[in-house]
């Protein structure tokens, strides 16, 4: 099948956070707070993919108070954290979503993605995933994880839907 036409039947995004929506670091301050270093063009990026009518949720192995602020301040309601095996918490999303396998995106970067890789419609890795996550991607980033890779997703998909440039309008005269 044609990366197009796989790019066409999407209904939902679910991408990794740490190392996909972010660069994979973790830092910590002086108290033991976690922080987390987003890209803001992922951001809007995930804006646009939702105003375009599309869902987008964030599955995590790892859990983290900031994730929720993050996917709260972009209106992301699909919030899964502590899930070092995405699959079956990723077909929970998918069924109560009403929607198939075909209909998803993922995109990961390493190990704990690649069962559910596997699984979707549209398997994406970040372009410094790990090699074994990228050699199962149908789809590897030009950039790299927390530098606007998911922004890169978004903006494939839209174009391929045909619904880019409408959603750009909005920014131009």
């Amino acid at each position: 099948m044609k990366m197009e036409d796989r790019c066409k039947r999407i209904e939902l995004i679910l991408s990794d956070v740490d190392g996909v929506l972010t660069d994979g670091g973790i830092y910590f301050d002086n108290q033991g707070i976690e922080i987390k270093k987003f890209q803001i063009r992922d951001g809007l990026g995930i804006k646009l993919w939702q105003k375009a009518g599309f869902k987008f949720g964030v599955l995590s192995a790892r859990t983290s108070h900031i994730v929720k602020v993050r996917a709260a301040e972009l209106g992301v309601e699909v919030v899964r954290q502590g899930f070092e095996n995405k699959l079956p918490v990723g077909k929970k999303v998918i069924a109560e979503l009403g929607l198939k396998p075909e209909q998803v995106c993922h995109i990961g970067d390493d190990l704990t993605d690649l069962s559910l890789l596997q699984y979707v419609g549209l398997s994406v890795a970040v372009a410094d995933a790990v090699p074994e996550v990228r050699a199962a991607a149908q789809y590897v980033t030009t950039s790299p994880g927390g530098r606007g890779a998911v922004r890169e997703v978004v903006e494939l998909l839209l174009k391929a839907k045909h619904r880019w440039e409408d959603l750009i309008r909005n920014y131009t005269l």
